[in-house]
């Protein structure tokens, strides 16, 4: 594995957020295991030295010295991964503006505030991917309990050619060498994954620099994901060797068998689309009516989706990211996003929608040995919701706890 950041040397005395882990069981709710569409009515989880320690129907429950918190009538399920997010963003201002113009300290106070909306809303782990430096700084203060956040999985600074799309926030490279001193940058600064953006309107990189910047990536231990919007650049990237692609777009047959034989994901994003297409909303955010009629009519037609959906019938895993912090997408936006996956068909669904949140999320990320599912050895990352997710996606409005390793984050009788 690469050389860790600097900050990891640093030698911590005690955490700022000192969160207790404390012997718990959370009694007399539906349990969403998200292990296949199991559904454990009346159950209890037992949470212990941040682990879940038994599961099971609260009739078989015996006497403990735990701590009961009764949650009748209540959801209890595995955190929610949003795969696809930008912490430094705020949904609200322009986004070349804020890469831009926005100082330091303001994206770390923007950063901040969106890791308290994501705990809020269920997310007990966020996939960053790109503002700036300034999710190394996001994943350092959660580190090292300076502030309390999700698990962080982050890419430091997205990287594309001299001139590519999103420019204004992200590492610049020219030609092979180049692409390899990026990745290395974004490796010693911290880095879980590289991520490129492959394409706008045209396809960006050379062969020679996509190539470079891929092996480079993978020759440090690191995966790749690859901004990828229409067929040529999907099967293009994934020729090359990423390992995920975001937001996908049109395929081909050719290009969706690919992608099963190489095991390679999508995390879709439909939320910019589907919130900015809400003219109540977007009028509040001054998105223009042009705009607003365009995302209207994308998601008026279904047939726009049609490779999204093919991938996903042949096998494809999909899962779920919001673009959050894209105009109108808070990062507490959850269910808009999911319900509109159902709708279009690129899960089957609510409990898969919600599958696509967790456990194929945590799959994604090669986490799911230790995530996505409620089971006995698991980390107890675990979130309480007041009503029945499977029955109404907009349940997830009403996240009343969030558990991260079995401290509990938010919630009623902090």
């Amino acid at each position: 594995m690469p050389e860790p950041p600097a900050w990891r040397y640093q030698k911590i005395i005690r955490p700022m957020f000192d969160i207790p882990s404390p012997h718990r069981i959370l009694k007399g709710a539906r349990l969403l295991t998200c292990v296949g569409d199991e559904v454990i009515e009346n159950g209890f989880i037992e949470i212990e030295k941040g682990k879940i320690k038994a599961i099971g129907h609260s009739s078989d429950l015996g006497s403990t010295d735990a701590e009961v918190i009764d949650v009748g009538g209540k959801t209890v399920m595995p955190g929610m991964m949003n795969s696809h997010a930008h912490l430094a963003w705020d949904g609200v201002h322009d986004l070349a503006r804020q890469s831009m113009d926005d100082a330091v300290e303001i994206s770390a106070y923007k950063s901040a505030s969106n890791m308290l909306k994501s705990l809020r809303a269920g997310i007990t782990l966020v996939r960053d991917l790109g503002m700036n430096k300034s999710n190394y700084f996001s994943k350092q203060a959660v580190e090292q309990g300076i502030f309390p956040g999700p698990r962080l999985l982050v890419c430091g600074e997205a990287i594309i050619q001299t001139g590519g799309h999103t420019y204004w926030c992200c590492r610049e490279a020219s030609g092979a060498d180049e692409m390899r001193r990026a990745v290395r940058e974004q490796v010693r600064g911290g880095a879980d994954l590289i991520k490129i953006m492959a394409c706008h309107d045209t396809l960006e990189f050379t062969d020679a620099e996509l190539e470079a910047v891929i092996d480079e990536t993978h020759r440090n231990g690191l995966p790749i994901t690859a901004h990828a919007t229409y067929n040529d650049c999907i099967k293009r990237v994934a020729q090359f060797g990423v390992d995920v692609v975001e937001h996908g777009g049109s395929m081909d047959d050719e290009t969706i068998q690919l992608l099963l034989d190489k095991h390679i994901p999508i995390v879709t994003t439909f939320a910019p689309v589907v919130m900015q297409a809400n003219a109540e909303i977007a009028r509040k955010y001054n998105v223009p009516e042009w705009k607003i009629e365009e995302r209207q009519r994308a998601i008026a037609k279904p047939e726009r989706y049609a490779g999204l959906v093919n991938a996903a019938k042949a096998g494809v895993p999909i899962a779920f990211g919001t673009d959050a912090g894209s105009p109108v997408v808070g990062h507490e936006i959850v269910a808009p996003e999911l319900k509109f996956m159902v709708q279009v068909g690129v899960v089957t669904d609510n409990y898969a929608a919600l599958r696509s949140a967790t456990i194929v999320a945590a799959r994604v990320s090669k986490l799911e040995s230790k995530l996505g599912t409620l089971e006995v050895g698991k980390e107890a990352d675990v979130i309480v919701v007041d009503g029945d997710p499977v029955a109404d996606l907009d349940a997830l409005n009403r996240v009343q706890m969030t558990f991260i390793a079995g401290k509990k984050m938010i919630g009623v009788g902090d």
